[in-house]
């Protein structure tokens, strides 16, 4: 795995909204959706996701910079030369450093160092931590992701309607064995929610900005707007302007544990003719002569 500071293009000293910045820049530009077809671009986006999946996590890019992780995101050798087995086990969790293997007892081998049989000890195992990247949209409408876990086993992890970024995801006995006979422990599963090229959500809301032409805007028109639940009709009032912010009602993330559906709100932006032509020039200057029209006056500052 290439260094993660390297694939998000910041030095080591970069702050934490230097580096979301970075992650923002480059991931609306390799994203799968502006990209179709093109395998080596989607390739280079997942490693960047991956990259801010570490450095976008304050306690994950201080262990990366101690060393105790490496670029994959997965445990080194410690210091001591004991290598952590449960590598991504929750920090704080407890993990034996020593593997002795399925078919050994644990207490048979105290057995042999203290020359009698120790009493049985039953723990549960220790949970498991491991991130899932998915996109905005799989997200906001739910969606089906498949990991591998700790053992080798893959392990299909739904994902609700109206998942946030950075949730956590219990998937009860999927972590690593008990002692004695203990319970297995849990796995966490933390995702990781991809930036979209036009939508960004607030809250259960959604927020886009939605580029008009001149007449749209001046003379009022009916669009059609994405939507995370597809694209629908807008009206568009007459003499809108940019920075107008329309509100389209239950159009936004679904609910979650019984909230309601959110709004999107879209806010306008009146687009200029690429190369306006003489034509409409011509008619700007014609009408300025006759019209005093100082938006900065308006707004008090000039």
């Amino acid at each position: 795995m290439q260094d993660p500071y390297k694939l998000l293009n910041v030095e080591r000293s970069a702050s934490q909204e230097d580096i979301k910045r970075a992650y923002r820049k480059l991931a609306k530009e390799l994203h799968p959706d502006i990209n179709p077809g093109n395998d080596a671009i989607e390739l280079k986006f997942k490693e960047v996701s991956h990259a801010y999946s570490i450095l976008g996590d304050p306690e994950k890019r201080k262990r990366f910079d101690q060393g105790e992780i490496d670029a994959s995101g997965q445990e080194t050798p410690s210091k001591g030369g004991f290598y952590r087995n449960h590598a991504g086990t929750k920090r704080g969790a407890k993990y034996s450093p020593f593997d002795f293997g399925e078919d050994v007892n644990v207490d048979d081998i105290f057995s042999d160092l203290f020359g009698a049989r120790t009493r049985r000890v039953r723990r549960p195992g220790a949970n498991v931590s491991y991130t899932v990247p998915i996109s905005f949209m799989e997200a906001a409408k739910g969606a089906k992701k498949r990991i591998k876990l700790a053992d080798g086993k893959t392990l299909d992890v739904r994902i609700p309607p109206g998942t946030e970024d950075r949730q956590s995801l219990r998937l009860k006995g999927q972590g690593m064995p008990g002692v004695g006979g203990g319970p297995a422990g849990d796995a966490l599963v933390e995702v990781h929610i991809e930036p979209h090229p036009f939508f960004e959500r607030k809250g259960n809301n959604v927020h886009v900005e939605l580029p008009v032409t001149l007449q749209e805007a001046l003379l009022g028109a009916t669009v059609t707007v994405p939507t995370v639940h597809g694209s629908v009709s807008m009206k568009i009032p007459q003499g809108s302007n940019s920075g107008s912010t329309l509100r389209l009602k239950g159009k936004g993330i679904p609910p979650r544990e019984g909230a309601e559906t959110g709004d999107q709100y879209v806010k306008l932006r009146v687009m200029l003719p690429e190369r306006p032509d003489q034509e409409l020039r011509e008619f700007v200057e014609n009408w300025s002569r006759s019209h005093d029209y100082d938006p900065r006056r308006k707004a008090g500052m000039t």
